[in-house]
């Protein structure tokens, strides 16, 4: 298999993390709607077997051949993702859609830490800056208090930190292999993890059997297979193009999205003060974004001046003689 390599492209990377942003809450709804009537560990199922299939040219292309460390960490990538979705699949059960998502949006300033930290990624104080500047919308967004929320509200927040470890394997992962196959075989792992909690729990629990749905709910689970596959492939691949220190501020831009779908959807409207939280978070997106292009362009300066050949001046014959002072 050739071996992947990290490409800096952050421009693209943040376009892409934008496009996450639209799309992954389409997935959420349905998920929303299926929890009241569909166990966890079907949904998961299906969410899991349906990347895999959309991931099947990758694997029959290259077999599945991986090196055993590449497939243990896409292993531990695997559980993350599932502790992670389960979670906040969970959470819709008993907070609005936009509320559960935006209180798990502690993830991103998490993952730029763990940017920081762990992979040694440059974190400028523009980066901090707009992460915070985000944060805070978030909060205006959710209003929170855990006197009305309750402890539920810890649900999401444990997701946010799993996905935050998510992304940051997932960017470790993309810069060794190919991110369609990691894709693909993160997804037979993930049906196969799923037919093994039924297998040990599903006489147990309600939320780890395996059901035959009925055909509105089929759609709904080929909904969020679909959507749901398709959108991570995009922040695998953003993840690839560009620091997860960069595209952490961007991913606030899921909220105002997921805001829309809970008012379209569930008659969850925001009000005044979650409107203005959503427009700071959007313009701290549009910020990084704007940033990335001067970075760009400033890279793309340097570097066309550093290819320029150096003209040597001739020394001087009287400076040679001028004392110097």
């Amino acid at each position: 298999m050739q071996q992947g390599k990290s490409i800096d492209r952050p421009l693209l990377g943040v376009l892409l993390t934008i496009c996450f942003g639209m799309i992954i809450p389409f997935s959420d709804v349905f998920a929303k709607i299926l929890m009241g009537s569909v166990p966890l560990v079907t949904i998961l199922l299906a969410r899991f077997t349906g990347q895999a299939l959309m991931s099947a040219p990758a694997l029959l292309r290259n077999g599945m051949k991986m090196s055993g460390r590449l497939w243990m960490l896409t292993g531990f990538r695997t559980a993350l993702q599932l502790y992670s979705l389960g979670l906040i699949y969970i959470a819709f059960r008993y907070i609005p859609l936009a509320d559960a998502i935006a209180i798990g949006f502690i993830s991103p300033f998490l993952l730029m830490l763990m940017g920081k930290f762990f992979l040694g990624e440059q974190v400028g104080p523009r980066r901090i800056s707009a992460c915070g500047v985000g944060f805070i919308g978030t909060m205006m967004v959710i209003q929170p208090s855990f006197s009305e929320v309750g402890v539920v509200a810890l649900i999401p927040l444990a997701s946010a930190f799993t996905f935050a470890l998510y992304s940051l394997t997932t960017r470790q992962l993309v810069r060794e292999g190919d991110p369609a196959l990691i894709q693909g075989i993160s997804g037979v792992q993930g049906a196969a993890m799923m037919v093994l909690v039924a297998l040990v729990a599903g006489s147990s629990f309600e939320d780890a059997r395996i059901v035959v749905p009925s055909v509105d709910e089929a759609w709904l689970l080929f909904g969020i297979a679909f959507v749901g596959s398709f959108a991570h492939m995009l922040m695998t691949w953003a993840l690839r193009l560009a620091p997860a220190a960069t595209l952490a501020p961007v991913q606030y831009a899921e909220i105002p999205f997921a805001t829309l779908m809970g008012w379209l959807f569930f008659a969850e409207f925001p009000n005044d003060v979650a409107a203005m939280g959503m427009m700071l978070i959007v313009g701290a997106g549009l910020y990084i974004v704007y940033r990335e292009r001067v970075v760009a362009r400033q890279k793309a300066v340097e570097a066309a001046q550093g290819a320029q050949p150096v003209q040597v001046t001739p020394p001087d014959p009287q400076a040679a003689t001028t004392p110097a002072g």
